[in-house]
């Protein structure tokens, strides 16, 4: 990038000259993708701004987060002479950025599919009356982890100024960096613990090699010493009494030796101990190590699941969108039945409401007692195909009612995850009677939904 979305943006090149391009030392032939926008967004309209009206700086960073690369692969290749299958990940990116810069008809499907992917954030953001209200919705975005919705929604909103525009990117540009810098720290760590490990290991196996090779020399010295004592104490006996007194200092110089041995094995046998103390503190340490690891697995397995799901289930939106088909296999199972959902956000809720009753089911939503009475939880249950309810977003006096009335009643009830749309778009595709005839009597999981 010639500027950075830090400051300013510059005068674009493809409003200057040939001798202004040599005078301010620019080349021609630059990359479109760091090339500034060639339309500037005008300071007091009060509409939406479109993708290619955006400063061409941004353009890099909306693309990258806001639409996975097997969406792009399906809209860029219809405006340009990429190969769907051969293109790289980064061709592809590469080419939607132009795409958007040159402002034509693939700009257009661009906006367009953003727009339909985040329509919810988009009139959450609507009710932003200046860019302080703008600047408290993307914070929210932010502690919530629901930063692609909301990132579009802040570049198009009509209050949102380039000091608005310049602090987004820089928070979402900060983020990329610590979530890659944790992940190398950890790993960093791992390694470093299981080096240790595997060298403390090898130190005690020789340190108990030689205090082995230790005891038996002093076995073997004792026994010898033993042995010289009651050949020395018989010579004494037979001795006159001039030769006792040279015994008795012989025996007692032998006397010295073996109590400096005892003193010799008592401290290795001290080391010894400590060695195999701390050996034990860091198979323990190891195998805490290995819990979390595991634990990590688990969670990765669990999100991968749900986005996989989640996946499926936008990419059947779009195409029902467009006209292509109609399926929505990841809701199948809601077909025709009625979902009570106890808890959650809001934003999600309605999120939800809309997928299910687009998939031909009904899906009634109590916020667990924070503006809904609790006396109409017990009401709404009964009547239910399935109960589900997000452990993150519900507390536990609307989590036991359902529970009592639900096993009262015989009816199922499943407990989410998360309260994100994701999350309920994996169950629903895990009750699918497919799936579970495809799982058979599958292991329960060793993931806590509460405790992590």
């Amino acid at each position: 990038m010639n500027t950075p979305p830090f400051r300013l943006a510059q005068p674009s090149r493809l409003n200057l000259s040939g001798d202004e391009l040599a005078g301010t030392g620019m080349s021609a032939a630059a990359d479109p993708c760091c090339t500034p926008a060639r339309v500037s967004l005008a300071t007091h309209t009060r509409r939406r701004a479109r993708l290619s009206e955006l400063d061409g700086h941004l353009h890099c960073s909306i693309i990258g987060t806001c639409l996975s690369t097997h969406e792009l692969r399906k809209l860029v290749p219809r405006f340009t002479g990429l190969d769907r299958r051969d293109a790289s990940d980064l061709e592809i990116h590469h080419s939607a950025v132009e795409l958007a810069i040159e402002g034509g008809a693939g700009a257009k499907a661009l906006h367009k599919l953003l727009d339909e992917h985040y329509a919810g954030a988009i009139r959450r953001f609507d009710k932003a009356a200046d860019d302080v209200d703008l600047l408290k919705l993307w914070d929210e975005a932010l502690k919530n982890g629901d930063i692609p919705p909301a990132y579009w929604a802040l570049m198009t909103h009509p209050f949102a100024t380039m000091p608005v525009r310049q602090k987004a990117f820089g928070e979402l540009h900060m983020l990329s960096h610590l979530v890659g810098a944790a992940n190398r720290a950890d790993i960093r760590r791992l390694v470093a613990l299981e080096e240790e490990n595997a060298a403390l290991k090898e130190k005690v196996e020789r340190q108990q090699s030689r205090l082995q090779e230790l005891s038996t020399q002093r076995d073997a010295t004792i026994v010898a010493l033993h042995e010289q004592i009651a050949r020395l104490s018989a010579q004494t006996a037979r001795q006159l009494p001039a030769d006792a007194r040279d015994s008795e200092v012989e025996l007692q110089r032998l006397r010295e030796r073996l109590e400096d041995a005892d003193q010799r094995i008592a401290l290795h046998t001290s080391r010894r101990e400590a060695a195999e103390q701390r050996t034990l503190q860091e198979q323990e340490a190891a195998l805490a190590l290995r819990k979390s690891h595991d634990q990590a697995l688990a969670l990765l397995k669990l999100v991968q699941s749900e986005c996989d799901a989640l996946e499926r289930a936008t990419v059947d939106t779009a195409d029902a969108a467009s006209g292509t088909s109609m399926r929505r296999a990841s809701l199948d199972s809601v077909h025709g039945k009625r979902i009570v959902y106890v808890g959650g956000r809001p934003g999600s809720n309605a999120a939800l409401k809309r997928l299910v009753e687009a998939a031909g089911g009904d899906l009634l939503v109590h916020d667990g007692g924070v503006e809904d009475r609790k006396g109409l939880l017990a009401a709404a249950l009964p009547g239910a195909d399935i109960v589900v309810f997000p452990v993150d977003c519900i507390d536990h006096d609307s989590m036991n009612t359902l529970k009592r009335v639900c096993e009262r009643h015989q009816i199922d009830y499943h407990p989410l995850r998360t309260a994100s749309v994701a999350s309920f778009i994996e169950l629903m595709a895990r009750l699918h009677p497919e799936h579970l005839a495809q799982l058979g009597n599958a292991p329960p999981s060793a993931f806590c939904l509460r405790h992590s």
